[in-house]
């Protein structure tokens, strides 16, 4: 990496860093799902129902992706990838205390899970920004030789973001009773996180504007019409191309990483305590994945490493599910290599980055991410829960599928490197 700069090494360095708080705002929710159903709805409720609203505001957060990422693309597009860069942070922050301070229903009845409601959306519109906007930041600061490396690092930055949330969370459950818990134990990792995403507001300040948006303000090129106008009209097949990888993402990260605990508990019995140890593992595996994924395809072409990836992806997550069903025992070393091979997705970002021409870039890159993991993040539960009953293996056969399709847009990229011209990123 010797043409990277130290100043490169920071902009990834804060970039990545960002991005895994608030990342971290954004996933820590989840891990505090029950607590929050019990405090925020009647008492007398039932459970189920409760569970279902305490998701439905979760979810919530997703259905706001899409519209969050594109308005801050838009004016990404025509004011400046760090003022977005830096908004969307601000953004996260901001809801992400305020929940940590909310009074809960005994307090102020109907309005609590209404507030609630109303900051997970500014969280979803947050991280809707937040995701495209750091892949054009980093990659538009870095050599064109490099950007698959910064690509990756910033996702290992996101998907640690994971991490985070769960070893707060596993440290707030051990350091509070149930009692104490309930009572103001939940608030904590909401008031760290905020705490976290205004440091990373004031670390931010010291980023630089991208090379690549000052030479289109110089040269007066930037977009004059609607961006997302014109990504529509005129760069279809770049945004079904990114759909697809994002499709593949999506599988690889909610399948293998969210619901797979879950999963292992539910269909082999493994303790949970074990089944989350297990997916920590593999999320530091996973983060590794990512650099080293977006690194070696800097080297020998995205589309090559794309393909060798998406095999090892499929066979891997194959291998974690049957074995399971014999050999429990070996569950942390199949994760962590499963979580490895996960790290493919450290090469989503640079393909779809390069696939748009700058001027629109920051929209074509968030319209076409936040709409396809809206709909594919949001129906993989879904069609996982339906296929179980017919398939214990459905998780797995999903991300079979998936790595095919993979393997499929690598050949293709394979086979149009010397062919095709692509977006030069400066």
């Amino acid at each position: 990496m010797s043409n990277l700069t130290r100043r490169d090494f920071r902009t990834l360095a804060l970039a990545a860093l960002g991005g895994a708080l608030e990342f971290y705002d954004f996933i820590i929710f989840v891990f505090f799902a029950l607590v929050i159903g019990k405090l925020f709805f009647p008492a007398d409720m039932p459970e189920w129902l409760r569970q279902l609203q305490t998701f439905g505001i979760f979810a919530a957060g997703y259905l706001a992706r899409p519209l969050g990422g594109i308005v801050m693309a838009h004016f990404g597009d025509l004011l400046g990838r760090k003022k977005m860069f830096t908004l969307s942070i601000l953004l996260m922050s901001v809801p992400t205390f305020a929940i940590g301070l909310l009074p809960t229903y005994a307090v102020i009845g109907i309005w609590a899970p209404l507030l609630l409601l109303a900051l997970r959306v500014m969280q979803g519109a947050a991280i809707g920004g937040e995701v495209p906007g750091a892949w054009v930041f980093v990659a538009e600061h870095v050599p064109p030789r490099h950007v698959g490396f910064a690509c990756g690092t910033l996702t290992a930055g996101l998907t640690g973001g994971i991490l985070l949330g769960s070893l707060v969370a596993t440290a707030v459950n051990r350091s509070y009773s149930p009692a104490e818990l309930l009572s103001e134990g939940w608030r904590v990792p909401f008031i760290i996180g905020g705490i976290f995403g205004f440091v990373s507001v004031w670390l931010r300040q010291y980023l630089h504007e991208t090379p690549v948006f000052k030479e289109l303000q110089a040269q007066a090129a930037l977009a004059d019409e609607l961006p997302l106008k014109q990504v529509i009209r005129a760069h279809r097949p770049a945004i079904v191309l990114t759909m697809l990888l994002t499709w593949l993402l999506s599988a690889a990260i909610v399948v293998m990483i969210l619901m797979t605990p879950t999963l292992l508990q539910k269909l082999y019995a493994i303790p949970a305590t074990t089944a989350l140890q297990a997916n920590s593992v593999a999320i530091v595996f996973l983060s590794i994945g990512c650099v080293v994924f977006g690194a070696l395809a800097d080297r020998f072409g995205a589309g090559r490493l794309l393909m060798l990836g998406c095999v090892m992806l499929g066979f891997t997550a194959l291998l974690l599910y049957q074995q399971m069903r014999v050999a429990p025992e070996n569950i942390y070393a199949l994760y962590a290599l499963c979580g490895f091979f996960v790290g493919v997705i450290g090469i989503v970002p640079s393909v779809a980055v390069q696939a748009f021409p700058p001027v629109v870039r920051f929209s074509g890159l968030s319209f076409s991410y936040n709409v396809a993991y809206a709909i594919f993040g949001g129906l993989t539960p879904i069609l996982i829960s339906l296929a179980l009953p017919l398939d214990p293996l459905a998780p797995a056969h999903y991300v079979v599928a998936l790595s095919v399709l993979g393997v499929g847009i690598g050949a293709l990229l394979w086979w149009r490197t010397p062919r095709a011209s692509s977006h030069p990123i400066i």
